[in-house]
């Protein structure tokens, strides 16, 4: 998908931050494991070009999607399909959205197991 998108850190990063509605520098650079330059000039372009906005939280940039981006929907729609043909691995990682600490002892449930005892 590098070629749709222009590069493989914009990929990335929209990625992430369709999957997830919201992720901040740091948090997508830990997620892949890729040097912080390229993540960050990307972040800057996105942001100029109105695909992404930035929220400061204290010292900390939250970005997400535009939702004035006139092509909102559709981007978010092509995205969350490049999620699907990830490896099962990778998609259940990018989907595991838990942003705040766990009560002590409870055990962890992972998205494999809350899909197997549904079906």
């Amino acid at each position: 998908m590098k070629s749709l998108f222009g590069s493989l850190s914009r990929e990335r990063i929209l990625t992430f931050i369709a999957a997830r509605e919201k992720g901040y520098a740091g948090e997508i650079i830990e997620f892949w494991g890729c040097p912080d330059r390229p993540i960050k000039r990307e972040l800057n372009r996105l942001e100029a070009d109105g695909v992404l906005i930035a929220n400061p939280y204290g010292k900390t940039i939250v970005y997400s999607m535009n939702p004035r981006f006139f092509l909102r929907k559709e981007l978010t729609a092509l995205l969350l399909k490049i999620v699907d043909a990830y490896p099962p691995q990778w998609k259940e990682k990018l989907l595991y959205n838990r942003r705040r600490p766990r009560a002590k002892g409870k055990p962890v449930r992972y998205l494999g197991d809350i899909q197997k005892d549904s079906a």
